[in-house]
């Protein structure tokens, strides 16, 4: 591979880092070229694009980001495949369902930068699977938003219904 493909390597990758909320660095070695394959398909089939690359490349683009991205830098040994996705914990939850087949103990995770926050080593997994992505934590703040008021109209519902039925027998008695 020469300077100039590398460097389209290293600029594809930069753009993906931008433009995708997260990714993942998983542990890919020792894997057939049919199991990447499958991952690969089950990553589209999920919005996630995975792309295998040399580690150097891989640092070279974090980097040309202009991100500091140092504590993901020691996690950049072995065979590595990133996976760039726009929601945080869909790459986790596809690692472990990878995981949970038979005899099946890769990929691993090596590290994870979501918006900009890191996580190094693979006893992050579980961590990472517990986050809400965006469209989750907008569906909380709605729900307890809307609580509120619905226990307001509630309660003006029900004392309206007890004053009207209190002056119907007010007005009753008074004849």
């Amino acid at each position: 591979m020469n300077r100039e493909e590398k460097n389209v390597i290293v600029l594809d990758l930069k753009e993906k880092m931008e433009a995708y909320g997260s990714f993942y660095i998983t542990d890919t070695s020792n894997l057939t070229v049919a199991k990447i394959n499958a991952i690969r398909r089950k990553c589209f089939e999920r919005g996630i694009t995975f792309q295998v690359a040399k580690n150097t490349l891989i640092q070279k683009a974090m980097e040309a980001t202009g991100v500091d991205y140092s504590p993901l830098f020691a996690a950049l040994k072995g065979t590595s495949g990133v996976m760039f996705s726009n929601t945080g914990n869909v790459p986790a939850k596809l690692i472990k369902e990878l995981r949970s087949e038979k005899g099946a103990e890769k990929p691993i995770l090596k590290g994870a930068s979501i918006e900009q926050a890191f996580f190094v080593g693979d006893n992050q997994l579980d961590t990472l699977t517990a986050i809400k992505s965006k469209q989750e934590l907008i569906g909380d703040i709605i729900g307890l938003l809307q609580s509120p008021a619905k226990n307001v109209v509630s309660a003006l519902q029900s004392s309206g219904g007890k004053l009207a039925g209190i002056l119907k027998t007010l007005s009753e008695k008074g004849e």
